[in-house]
């Protein structure tokens, strides 16, 4: 979720199907917060690697991530979002109503754990720790050697990265923890995400 993400579209005539369709309904609805372009390529390709496997995404918003990861997933693999506000939740549905393998449900991203372990597990609208929510905990929602990926970082600079002036305690979870193996990805000269894999 990128604050002008949704605008960052304006003139894309490459899309997918599928990532038109939910820029589009973004826009109708005057959403602002979609993934990058730049952010749903590289979901497209960690989607690609999972084969036949199980894709979970907190904050469905209209789909456009999704959809991203829906344009590079095997045709037998899982994909599972929840989106909490249900307009958004009931919108996004109608962009991958003719694609069998896309969920999306309405409810707080915690419901989504219901679906875990996960192959690739995109945290987009809950779980990262940002703010005062704790993180969840990677063992709890992973398979082995799955990844988790979280966007709208700006790239980092020194360590411990800082935020707003103060340690950023959620990058320094990720990057941290010692059940992952992490990365931060640049996507934009001004844009970063971290990726993941869990060693079980």
């Amino acid at each position: 979720m990128t604050t002008t993400g949704t605008a960052a579209y304006d003139g894309s005539t490459d899309l997918p199907p599928l990532v038109a369709a939910a820029v589009a309904a973004a826009r109708s609805a005057g959403f602002e917060y979609s993934c990058l372009p730049e952010q749903g390529r590289l979901l497209q390709v960690l989607a690609a690697g999972v084969g036949a496997g199980v894709i979970g995404e907190t904050g469905t918003g209209y789909g456009v991530g999704l959809a991203w990861l829906a344009s590079g997933a095997h045709p037998d693999a899982r994909l599972i979002s929840v989106e909490r506000d249900p307009a958004r939740a009931e919108a996004a549905a109608q962009v991958f109503a003719d694609d069998s393998r896309v969920q999306v449900r309405c409810g707080e991203w915690t419901k989504l754990s219901q679906e875990a372990p996960f192959d690739l597990l995109v945290l987009d609208g809950g779980g990262q720790g940002k703010a005062d929510e704790p993180p969840l905990d990677p063992g709890d929602w992973l398979q082995p050697g799955g990844l988790v990926v979280l966007d709208d970082f700006t790239p980092m600079t020194s360590w411990p990265p800082i935020f707003d002036g103060q340690p950023d305690t959620a990058r320094v979870y990720w990057m941290s923890h010692p059940r992952l193996r992490a990365a931060e990805v640049r996507v934009t000269p001004a844009a970063a995400a971290i990726v993941a894999t869990y060693l079980g």
